[in-house]
């Protein structure tokens, strides 16, 4: 008898909640956590800026969506998704913070260790500002950020992956915590 394994998927926003729209995938993937259910194959993480420290996590899934502020060039707030391949071109194409780097350097890691995910894909929001120490995020990124969960939602249903939205009032852990949680952070509503 053969075992079947499961396809482990993650779920992860990469930024930095200090620097203005820099924190739009942190964001992106509190929010996520915080509309969606997964099942206990998909992780969802807050990877903020640790950068190589994520190899371990990243090396484990098969499949792996990004959410992150990325420097296309395009009009604040507009959202591109990358896929595959493409991906590494799209992480350094512009050196906005250290954790980009990181992130980079965390996929070439995990490509020579034999384990890049089998399918990847990136839900990458232009940024307006990204000097804004402590600042929340603009208000074209923050809109970004429904549009982004349904197109991380669709790309997740695509690959075979079940996403049910949560019941109004429904219990579930919170992914930040310490007050770094988007209503805290900024004191008021999140959206």
């Amino acid at each position: 008898m053969s075992e079947v394994t499961a396809v482990k998927t993650l779920v992860l926003g990469i930024g930095n909640i200090l620097w203005g729209d820099e924190a739009f995938g942190v964001r992106a993937v509190e929010a996520f956590h915080r509309r969606y259910a997964v099942g206990d194959d998909v992780t969802v993480l807050d990877g903020g800026t640790q950068g190589l420290y994520l190899v371990d996590v990243v090396q484990e899934a098969h499949q792996l969506l990004v959410f992150d502020a990325i420097d296309y060039g395009l009009k604040p707030g507009t959202l591109k998704i990358v896929r595959d391949g493409d991906v590494p071109k799209f992480t350094g194409a512009k050196k906005m913070s250290l954790h980009q780097t990181g992130f980079q350097e965390v996929l070439s890691a995990v490509d020579l260790l034999g384990r890049y995910p089998q399918r990847l894909a990136l839900v990458g929001c232009q940024p307006l500002d990204l000097e804004n120490w402590g600042g929340p995020l603009t208000d074209p990124v923050r809109s970004a950020i429904g549009p982004a969960l349904e197109a991380a939602r669709d790309i997740l249903l695509g690959w075979n992956v079940p996403v049910r939205a949560r019941e109004e009032g429904a219990a579930f852990d919170g992914l930040l915590a310490h007050d770094i949680d988007i209503a805290a952070f900024e004191r008021r509503t999140a959206w």
